[in-house]
């Protein structure tokens, strides 16, 4: 079907608003026309306005006239007897689909008013500028999934799982995370100031970042001292898989006793990448299965050829960890193909979908799929849990060792040894 232009990840700041756009608004098996006109019928209209056409197939003219009765009655009591009028029916209408969308008890599902729509899907012009972290703009804050390495973010010390809750003093609370991304951002050189919430501390601090032209990298690899190949992905791209292929034949090429795969601080990136990496490590079977909300699935399955498919495998996660990392992450756990070496994944395993609405009136992200590991195991909320858990103190993150690639290393050696 050729490469699918559907971003899994959260958002890169680095990469301008690109990233949020395809995370949310583009193919996932049913067509924008269609689902519209579904989301259009579901919409509260008097009873007598309900189009067959527009009418969903398996709800009667009265059964909708009957659920919607307390609505309208609500309605005219408001426009009746609330002390303040006029009111204002479009303040209203907008409060009931947000309220809709909130019984669904989906933080990923919301609403976007028309204003945030137009604001949030404006062109760039190509400026790419911004602090250099993955995001995930989905819930009530903005979140950091992880700062990009040596990035303004991650050289002002934000970590993954901080909340920025305020930016340039102006609070974030309510607002989009695709329009907080946009404030965010900001010509190379100009200082943001960040208000963040981070967990064990109490209260929440400030932190400057100066803005950067961000380069986003894909793929380094090496062979260790201890004969041990490392390769450490950044990203999922559109240019990722090529240049994995180029680095595990040169890791490879030295003939390593195992190979490290570090996917600590990955955000994610296009589905496509994502099957593509794991089919380089692993040989044949399921990667992914996608869940739509109609019972139907796609089966992703692993591409014959890899690379790297009977090296002795180990892969590094943190919370920092997503989306199209866990795929490859959870799927190489599932199957035995290797071991997991780290800390909990950040657990970013649904697909959303932004779908505009009729006459300019806004915009849904509505959660459209759903992701499972080769096991049926949801990835979404609680992430990886790994085979080898290495927790980080706050000495050890300044420090030089890296504990957790200590880790991986010794259980690589160990399996070696041991004829595996």
């Amino acid at each position: 079907m050729g490469k699918l232009l559907r971003l899994i990840a959260g958002a890169v700041i680095a990469l301008a608003f690109a990233l949020v756009f395809f995370t949310g608004g583009v193919a996932t098996g049913a067509s924008v026309p269609a689902v519209q006109t579904a989301v259009h019928a579901m919409l509260p209209q008097p009873a007598e306005q309900v189009s067959p056409a527009e009418r969903p197939s398996e709800a009667s003219p009265e059964s909708l006239r009957e659920l919607f009765a307390p609505f309208w009655e609500s309605w005219g009591i408001v426009h009746e007897e609330f002390v303040d009028q006029p009111v204002n029916d479009d303040s209203l209408m907008r409060g009931a689909i947000r309220g809709m969308l909130e019984a669904l008890d989906d933080q990923h599902t919301t609403y976007m008013e028309p204003e945030e729509y137009e604001q949030a899907t404006i062109e760039l012009e190509g400026r790419y500028e911004g602090i250099g972290a993955w995001v995930d703009p989905d819930g009530d804050f903005l979140v950091i999934v992880s700062p990009m390495p040596d990035s303004p973010a991650e050289k002002a010390g934000l970590l993954p799982g901080d909340i920025v809750i305020a930016v340039d003093g102006e609070d974030m609370t309510g607002l989009d995370g695709s329009l907080v991304i946009r404030k965010i951002m900001g010509p190379a050189g100009s200082t943001v100031r960040l208000t963040i919430l981070r967990e064990g501390k109490s209260d929440p601090f400030e932190v400057e970042v100066q803005r950067s032209s961000i380069t986003v990298p894909s793929v380094e690899g090496r062979v260790l001292e201890e004969g041990i190949g490392y390769v450490q992905m950044y990203t999922f791209g559109e240019d990722t898989t090529g240049d994995l292929r180029r680095t595990l034949k040169d890791v490879l090429s030295e003939k390593p006793r195992g190979l490290i795969l570090d996917l600590r601080g990955n955000g994610g990136g296009y589905l496509s990448t994502a099957i593509e990496v794991a089919s380089e490590f692993i040989a044949e079977g399921v990667v992914l299965t996608e869940r739509f909300g109609d019972g139907t699935e796609q089966v992703y399955r692993a591409r014959s050829g890899g690379t790297a498919t009977e090296i002795p495998l180990a892969i590094l996660i943190n919370g920092g960890t997503a989306s199209a990392s866990e795929i490859v992450a959870g799927a190489v756990q599932d199957i035995g193909r290797g071991i997991l070496v780290g800390t909990q994944s950040y657990g970013k395993g649904s697909v959303q979908n932004w779908i505009p609405l009729r006459d300019d009136q806004g915009a849904l992200r509505v959660t459209v799929a759903r992701w499972y590991t080769p096991s049926g195991r949801l990835l979404a909320d609680a992430g990886l849990t790994p085979d080898v858990v290495v927790e980080l103190s706050e000495a050890d993150l300044q420090g030089d060792r890296d504990l957790q690639l200590e880790a991986a290393i010794q259980a690589l050696l160990g399996t070696s040894a041991s004829g595996g």
